[in-house]
């Protein structure tokens, strides 16, 4: 009987993990047509973690398809990040979950004569947040590293029994968790970008 049984269990092909999409918010409400000194981008990035989406958009077609025959379905607990997950789930429910918040950008302490656009402060802090470290007292990055590998192992967890997992989150931590899934044996096979509704799928082939 032990033999059958293990005869059994070598000739049943092990089920193959679900598909794993890691999709970018939509468009927030608050205007980047602005230049600001640190001290005003530090402000305008508080403000930006609370806003929720500018009224009128219309989420993507193949995105709300994917998300309707998914069989797990996560946003981070940021307000744009929320509506957008309702916007796409149409009414289905799904989970809020604050490990997939995105990781913080804290510009550095430049003299105030220096005005920047908000795109242009946010590579800077990025660079400066990933390069040396700068994270004013926030989360640092080997912190936002280990909570990507916590993000990873979670949806990881969704998708081992074959079950194909969306997160609705932020552009920054997606690519962080995208790194930690890579470097766990998973392809990205599916690439759109940066760009707000922007989708990164993968897969285990």
């Amino acid at each position: 009987m032990a033999d059958a049984l293990t005869a059994d269990l070598q000739t049943t092909p092990a089920r193959r993990p679900g598909a794993i999409t890691l999709a970018r918010h939509g468009e927030p409400a608050l205007s980047r047509d602005v230049k600001l000194t640190a001290k005003g981008y530090r402000e305008f990035w508080a403000k930006y973690e609370e806003m929720g989406l500018l009224p009128g958009q219309t989420p993507p077609a193949a995105l709300m398809s994917e998300i309707a025959t998914a069989g797990a379905v996560i946003s981070s607990v940021r307000i744009r990040s929320i509506e957008s997950a309702l916007a796409l789930c149409d009414g289905r429910a799904f989970v809020q979950d604050p490990t997939f918040i995105e990781a913080p950008l804290p510009p550095p302490n430049w003299p105030s004569f220096i005005k920047l656009a908000p795109s242009t402060w946010g590579f800077i802090a990025r660079f400066w947040w990933w390069f040396f470290d700068h994270h004013a007292g926030q989360e640092s990055r080997g912190q936002a590293e280990t909570r990507a590998d916590a993000a990873t192992d979670l949806i990881e967890g969704l998708a081992v029994d074959g079950t194909d997992v969306v997160v609705v989150a932020h552009g920054f931590f997606n690519f962080m968790i995208g790194r930690a899934l890579r470097r766990r044996g998973w392809k990205m096979t599916a690439n759109q970008g940066w760009k707000y509704w922007s989708t990164r799928r993968y897969e285990r082939v």
